[in-house]
């Protein structure tokens, strides 16, 4: 899994983000635009939901996936707030996959 950090991310970057995301409107993707900081995570679809899950259970961040070739094909998650709060949620996914700790999301039946 690939983890990158854009703190205080150009408005370009941030409309590529909402485009890639859908939101096409005017007042769509407001959230985006007051973003102090974004958090991008890659991987196999499998690992990027339990990402979102540990990043929404972190911090107060929202998680959306940006949408890739087709609808179908999300290229990768993009978490969203203050710049603290993307941090805290980055690092603990990192430390959830460093750890080890990450294989609670691993139960096979």
């Amino acid at each position: 899994m690939d983890l990158r950090i854009i703190k205080s991310p150009s408005q370009g970057t941030k409309d590529l983000l909402k485009r890639r995301m859908g939101f096409y409107g005017k007042n769509s993707g407001d959230f985006v635009d007051m973003a102090d900081a974004v958090g991008l995570v890659q991987g196999k679809m499998i690992d990027m939901v339990c990402a979102s899950d540990i990043a929404e259970k972190a911090s107060g961040v929202e998680v959306y996936d940006v949408k890739g070739l087709c609808p179908q094909h999300m290229t990768l998650l993009a978490i969203f707030g203050d710049t603290s709060s993307v941090k805290a949620a980055m690092s603990e996914i990192e430390d959830k996959v460093k750890e080890g700790t990450y294989s609670d999301y691993r139960e096979t039946y």
